[in-house]
């Protein structure tokens, strides 16, 4: 069972109220929308709420508050369809600078992503996926800092981020995990090409050209070749925040559904009375509370040993949250039936945001490996 406090009750109330207010009508999301997934002009409104700086230090101007908060915002932004698609790569970043950086970045970066500034990172390339080790985007050290040379792909928000935190090879060695590095790379940096590619959620995704892009040695994150191990020591922040997202838009998707079925009628009846939709609808309710009971546990379990990791209980809450957003939002357009087709309502949104979940921050093949690994098979 999960016991919010009453400040954490508050604090989701709050930002219940704020989606409701700025993107409560499809017209005011349209409107928000027309910058892309990402809307600065609302996420700097969250940002002058405070809500931007969530956990990051207060010594850098943040709220300094914990992982369940930063949930309970996640969660009900997405809720409330809030468009602010660079909301979680941000968190994830920012997580690995205040870790890493040096006190002169962390200032810089973190201080911005209180403002409202918004962060990204780049980890895939074309033959570096779900085998993310297996990079090659090359950082070759010069006097005064290091060269990069490389393509890295699927980079969520880099169109609009700040700046971009890019994993790169700097060793090579027979060990893959070996010899990567983390670089803290400014937007706008001389031999960066920044190319959006067109997806079925539209312009999320970009490719990233580096040509001889110059990065000062005071822009190394954290240790040379140390990179991986810093990477794995960010997975409990990253799943969590993924499991946080999804859950609040398989709510959402709930919501709009059982609207729809409950008003809609057929032989004199609401849809949603009939026993095949009823017990659908049954099905779904639970398995967003077990997602829920999952996320909120893990959050709990790394507020109280933030230095722990918890691979098995990271990894089951992004394989549960996207598998129950998914089948949601397919399940929600499935009993709206012609409607859920229509850009009329949202149902085809909720599920082109929710279907690209299973794949990214680790696809849930991969999730499942490691769960059974974490049991000796």
């Amino acid at each position: 069972m999960i016991e919010f406090t009453p400040e954490q009750q508050a604090f989701a109330q709050a930002v219940r109220d704020f989606c409701a207010r700025e993107v409560g009508t499809r017209e005011q999301r349209a409107r928000y929308n027309q910058d892309g997934p990402h809307s600065q002009e609302l996420y700097q409104k969250m940002a002058d709420l405070g809500w931007a700086g969530i956990i990051v230090g207060e010594e850098y101007g943040g709220a300094g508050a914990g992982n369940v908060e930063l949930c309970i915002f996640l969660e009900e932004s997405l809720r409330g369809m809030a468009p602010v698609g660079g909301i979680g790569p941000t968190f994830i970043t920012a997580a690995a600078y205040e870790k890493f950086a040096t006190e002169e970045l962390k200032q810089e970066v973190l201080g911005g992503v209180v403002a409202g500034n918004s962060l990204s990172i780049a980890m895939s390339e074309p033959e570096a996926g779900s085998d993310v080790a297996n990079l090659s985007c090359k950082a070759e050290k010069v006097d005064g800092g290091w060269l990069i040379n490389g393509q890295k792909t699927w980079i969520s928000n880099a169109a609009y981020a700040t700046s971009i935190l890019l994993i790169a090879r700097t060793e090579r060695t027979d060990k893959k995990h070996e010899g990567i590095t983390q670089f803290h790379v400014p937007a706008g940096t001389k031999g960066l090409e920044i190319v959006p590619i067109e997806t079925l959620g539209g312009r999320e995704q970009n490719d990233l050209y580096f040509t001889d892009c110059f990065i000062p040695d005071e822009y190394v994150v954290g240790q040379v070749n140390q990179g991986w191990w810093q990477l794995m020591s960010g997975l409990n922040t990253e799943r969590l925040i993924l499991g946080a997202m999804q859950l609040g838009l398989a709510e959402r998707s709930f919501d709009d559904t059982l609207k729809f079925i409950t008003e809609r009628k057929q032989f004199g009846r609401p849809v949603g009375t009939f026993q095949a939709l009823r017990h659908r609808m049954a099905d779904h309710a639970t398995e967003i509370e077990c997602t829920k009971l999952l996320v909120y546990n893990l959050a709990a379990k790394a507020d109280a040993n933030p230095t722990q990791m918890f691979p098995r209980e990271a990894s089951m809450v992004k394989l549960k949250s996207t598998e129950v957003s998914k089948a949601m939002t397919i399940d929600g357009m499935q009993m709206m039936g012609g409607y859920g087709y229509t850009t009329e309502f949202d149902a085809e949104a909720l599920m082109r945001s929710a279907i690209i979940s299973t794949v990214y921050g680790g696809t849930n093949e991969i999730q499942r490996d490691i769960i059974g690994k974490t049991y000796g098979l």
